[in-house]
């Protein structure tokens, strides 16, 4: 009985080794398979981390002027194309009325200031009635003008000065001056046409200073961008790519075509030669989180 019980036993020994290495072998097997699965990036991460969107070129700067007042334009000494800068006259509407205005102003400011002055010159002669046991005697007195006749006069020229500098201001109305140094990008006026208030006449651009404005980013997209994120910007039309980065994003979305999406501007790190308002260009935004 003993003989045969160690004979069963080695039997089920021997069975057992035969199971357990093919089992080790199929185990190894699967596992040097599925690590370099596991090591391996995932794709859809690395995507998130990346957003494109097809984008255009603009100025970070554009100024669509027009007048407050109505008027003949008498005088535009600048044309499209010109450079100007900040202060510098663009159109000047022709104002006699408010001219005229000035001119009045300043001649009533003029006299008030003169008889403010004459007033402030000007001494009263009054006589004092001296009585002496023997006689009545007369003295003359010579006195300032009282202290409430001079405040008359000094607020009669300032409210003077008020006129003026009102018409002044009425006047400059007719003036359109450049807010900012910039390109004169379109005008709409010429010398002798009439021109009505609000209307759009001249409209400049920061031309210096361009940027990258996205055109198509989606809502899906717009969680993984954030201020400061760095960019790659690819302009088709001068086959050129330069960095950059995103320093605004629209709080509001726009709907194009049914598909909602958000503005995104992206300023280069430095501008390309040849680069023009306009143009449009490919970015890739890296999300820095």
């Amino acid at each position: 009985m003993g003989h045969e019980r160690r004979c069963k036993d080695r039997d089920r020994t021997i069975r057992m080794k035969w199971f357990y290495w093919p089992a080790l072998s199929v185990t190894t097997i699967l596992m040097l398979l599925v690590q370099p699965v596991l090591a391996a990036p995932n794709p859809s991460n690395s995507a998130q981390n990346t957003v494109t969107a097809s984008a255009v070129v603009v100025p970070a700067q554009v100024s669509e002027m027009s007048f407050l007042i109505s008027g003949i334009a008498k005088e535009v000494p600048v044309k499209e194309g010109d450079t100007v800068k900040a202060g510098q006259t663009l159109i000047v509407l022709d104002t006699p009325t408010l001219e005229f205005a000035v001119t009045g102003a300043q001649a009533g400011l003029r006299g008030a200031q003169a008889q403010a002055e004459i007033q402030s010159n000007e001494i009263i002669k009054k006589y004092l009635i001296i009585y002496r046991p023997t006689s009545i005697a007369l003295k003359k007195l010579r006195l300032s003008v009282p202290h409430e006749v001079m405040e008359i006069a000094d607020a009669k020229v300032q409210r003077a000065q008020a006129s003026v500098e009102i018409a002044q201001a009425n006047l400059a109305q007719g003036t359109l001056t450049a807010p900012l140094d910039a390109v004169v990008a379109s005008l709409n006026v010429i010398p002798g046409e009439y021109v009505q208030s609000d209307q759009a006449v001249i409209t400049l651009a920061a031309l210096h200073d361009l940027q990258i404005e996205t055109t198509d980013l989606s809502e899906r997209d717009i969680a993984n961008v954030q201020l400061g994120d760095p960019a790659t910007i690819f302009v088709e039309a001068l086959n050129k790519t330069v960095s950059g980065k995103v320093i605004t994003i629209s709080p509001m979305a726009d709907t194009v075509g049914g598909d909602v999406i958000f503005k995104v501007t992206i300023a280069p790190d430095v501008q390309p030669e040849g680069l023009l308002w306009g143009m449009t260009a490919e970015v890739e935004i890296q999300n820095g989180k």
